[in-house]
């Protein structure tokens, strides 16, 4: 189910890395478009089950257009969950491959520069800092990408056995 769908995906090579380009999906003609940062993907992100993304929202481009990437397995694809909230002003949300490939790892980087893993890290920064209180707690997700598996390397033989957790596939 991959079709009217945003992702993000990481150029394959050294586990461990992050994501290195984002992309989304057009709705009509389903061909991949680069998206011109982070900022701007999470803002399509969050906004594509109201507002669909299409290619003529990227300046000068139309569906008559050739895709800028193709899916394939030249790059470790992940799949993004449609409708996660953007990251608050002031805050950056990192992602992280995990060097067996089986997941990602998301933490919250703050306007200080300190690294942030779990909600309660979160809002103990916030109560700390009070020129945050700005940041709602709600908005930071750690909700992560799903790795395609069809993209993932070979060679890469010792990952962490998959666990459904109840979580509806993207459509």
């Amino acid at each position: 189910m991959e079709e009217h769908t945003e992702k993000s995906k990481k150029i394959g090579g050294a586990p461990g890395r992050s994501i290195d380009i984002y992309a989304a999906q057009c709705e009509k003609c389903l061909k991949w478009r680069k998206i011109d940062s982070q900022e701007v993907y999470e803002e399509i992100r969050s906004t594509i089950q109201e507002d669909p993304f299409v290619c003529e929202k990227k300046q000068g481009k139309s569906c008559r257009d050739a895709g800028d990437l193709e899916y394939d397995s030249t790059r470790t694809w992940v799949i993004d969950k449609p409708g996660l909230p953007k990251t608050p002003r002031g805050f950056k949300r990192s992602l992280v491959l995990r060097k067996d490939f089986s997941k990602m790892d998301a933490y919250y980087i703050t306007p200080t520069g300190k690294k942030l893993r779990t909600r309660n890290e979160i809002a103990a920064f916030i109560d700390a800092n009070p020129d945050y209180k700005h940041a709602p707690l709600g908005d930071f997700n750690f909700t992560v990408p799903k790795v395609m598996e069809d993209t993932v390397p070979c060679g890469i033989t010792e990952r962490t056995p998959k666990r459904s957790k109840g979580l509806a596939m993207i459509d």
